[in-house]
């Protein structure tokens, strides 16, 4: 029979198994805003793009969607609720704060700018990035290893959403350079009027795009050069490598446009490259340790 004591630190271990985290108002909140956002997501994305009787109800469902999502990332990074004190942060809320930074731009950009298309995209991705993130809710962190470490929190998700932004724009003009090769009529055909969905100019996409790239660079710099000069054991690994060579590749395109006039598809193939890199950067490595071998930080 074990002693008194023993049974006592079994019953308060078992205790604590069954009384779950999960179970706090907190918590059931961050289900809560996360439902939300998922429906009021999910509702947009089934819109049909071609429907221009309701628009201002699908932004308002959008701009509900993205309150909600804020309201889940907040009780999510923040840990409220949790067993011990401090922010949690992973893989899955990184991305999940990218697409929401992104999606802050469209709600912005969208009422100046005809962005034809997009918000059924955003809405599906946004969808995905919520569920990720509360399924993979991140690991704790008591305490940062630098007083600066937020600060290079912060600048590092910045650059995640300006990169992601300017992907997004990127897309755009691929796409809009596609539609007017699709004008030319071929040998013998009969010119049709094609129908083309309502795009900025060109020349402003492109701008606009590159504008993006060069705030993200500007940011991406100010978080590695954080990084490398507050963190206490700054090392190789997998995160900083992917970082600076993603760095690397976004300053070379940067570089290659001024120099060399690069634009359209190299222009595009470079940006696209280098925020794969980012991905790989820190979402990537954390998803490695956190779901693939579920290593602890």
């Amino acid at each position: 029979m074990a002693p008194s004591g023993e049974r006592g630190a079994q019953k308060y271990t078992v205790g604590m198994i069954l009384s779950p985290v999960s179970q706090t108002p907190i918590n059931l909140a961050l289900g809560a805003a996360s439902l939300l956002a998922v429906f009021a997501y999910g509702w947009v994305a089934a819109g049909s793009a071609a429907d221009p009787q309701t628009p201002a109800r699908r932004n308002g469902a959008m701009l509900l969607a993205w309150a909600a999502h804020l309201l889940a990332l907040v009780l999510d990074i923040a840990g409220f609720g949790q067993a011990s004190a401090g922010a949690r942060f992973g893989f899955a809320p990184a991305l999940s704060m990218t697409v929401w930074l992104v999606i802050a731009v469209y709600l912005l950009e969208s009422r100046f700018l005809p962005l034809a298309g997009v918000r059924r995209v955003l809405a599906v991705m946004a969808v995905l990035a919520v569920l990720v993130a509360f399924l993979f809710p991140g690991e704790a962190r008591p305490q940062a290893a630098s007083p600066w470490a937020p600060i290079h929190w912060v600048l590092g998700l910045a650059s995640y959403g300006l990169f992601g932004v300017a992907v997004l724009h990127a897309a755009l003009l691929s796409r809009a350079e596609r539609q007017m090769r699709g004008l030319k009529p071929k040998p013998g055909a009969a010119v049709q009027a094609p129908r083309l969905e309502p795009l900025m100019p060109l020349l402003r996409l492109e701008r606009l795009t590159f504008q993006f790239v060069g705030a993200g660079v500007a940011v991406l710099s100010l978080a590695v050069l954080l990084g490398w000069w507050f963190t206490p054991h700054w090392r190789w690994d997998h995160k900083n490598l992917f970082a600076v060579l993603g760095w690397l590749v976004l300053a070379g395109l940067l570089t290659g446009r001024r120099v060399f006039g690069w634009r359209g598809r190299r222009a595009t193939r470079w940006l696209y490259f280098g925020a794969l890199l980012l991905l790989l950067s820190y979402a990537g490595s954390r998803f490695v340790l956190e779901v693939v071998l579920q290593r602890p930080l």
